[in-house]
């Protein structure tokens, strides 16, 4: 059985190269959304959020780097240019909009798939492993292959479920606030609407939860009130834990 992968978007006019890079990268367990304008990648994007982005610079309605800076104003997601622009003021221009790589065609194909999985590595944060999974306590993330298991036993998880989790990861022992968690997971048109963090923390919760058979992994996810939410280290949890048991027991002199 063929491992499902991160999720691409690909936004490439040319038909013949679309195709092409869609059934490769498709064939190594990606699972691929393609635009062929810029209007058409900013619509996927939002709906689906892609893992990483790989945009031709040369797109009918908007110029590439235009559609980099827009992605980037919202969303840390790696971003590759596949360009056959190969001049030195248009990989500047790109890298300075944001874009983490810069590939020019003509290019081999296990060059792409290598520049994909180092930029999806280093996208998992410091604390990820050298393969890119994000490990706290029972939880682990794999952002290649875009799973989640606790305990061993994988989760199926929505995919702004899965973002929440990722970017909570990726900040372990560290708040992250309910803005900045909008920005990354729903896009910055969502910037008023708290209440989803609320909703979708307390289902990433009780999917955590149901899948290790106690509610300790839940514990993991803690609100900082009027903040947002911190992802604790195991050790943390468990000592937060023993000083509330010792609180119940303890007599009242």
């Amino acid at each position: 059985m063929k491992q499902v992968g991160a999720a691409l978007l690909l936004v490439e006019d040319d038909e013949p190269a679309r195709r092409f890079l869609s059934t490769y990268l498709g064939r190594l367990g990606y699972r691929i959304d393609s635009a062929t304008t810029g209007q058409s990648a900013l619509r996927l994007w939002s709906a689906h959020r892609a893992d990483l982005v790989l945009i031709d610079l040369g797109l009918p309605d908007l110029d590439g780097v235009d559609l980099i800076r827009r992605i980037r104003a919202e969303s840390n997601a790696p971003i590759i240019v596949v360009s056959a622009r190969g001049e030195e003021h248009d990989k500047i221009a790109a890298l300075e909009a944001g874009a983490d790589d810069y590939l020019t065609k003509p290019f081999s194909t296990a060059e792409l798939n290598a520049r994909i999985r180092a930029v999806l590595r280093r996208a998992a944060g410091p604390d990820a492993d050298a393969s890119g999974r994000l490990e706290l306590g029972p939880i682990a993330l794999d952002v290649a292959r875009r799973n989640v298991t606790v305990s061993g036993q994988s989760v199926r998880l929505t995919p702004h479920e899965y973002e929440l989790l990722k970017v909570l990861l990726s900040h372990a022992g560290r708040v992250v606030t309910k803005g900045r968690l909008l920005r990354a997971v729903w896009g910055t048109a969502y910037s008023d609407e708290g209440h989803y963090v609320h909703v979708y923390v307390n289902r990433l919760r009780r999917k955590l939860a149901a899948a290790d058979g106690t509610g300790s992994v839940a514990d993991l996810i803690v609100t900082e009130p009027g903040v947002g939410y911190r992802v604790m280290h195991a050790p943390a949890v468990e000592a937060d834990q023993t000083r509330k048991r010792s609180r119940i027991v303890a007599k009242p002199r």
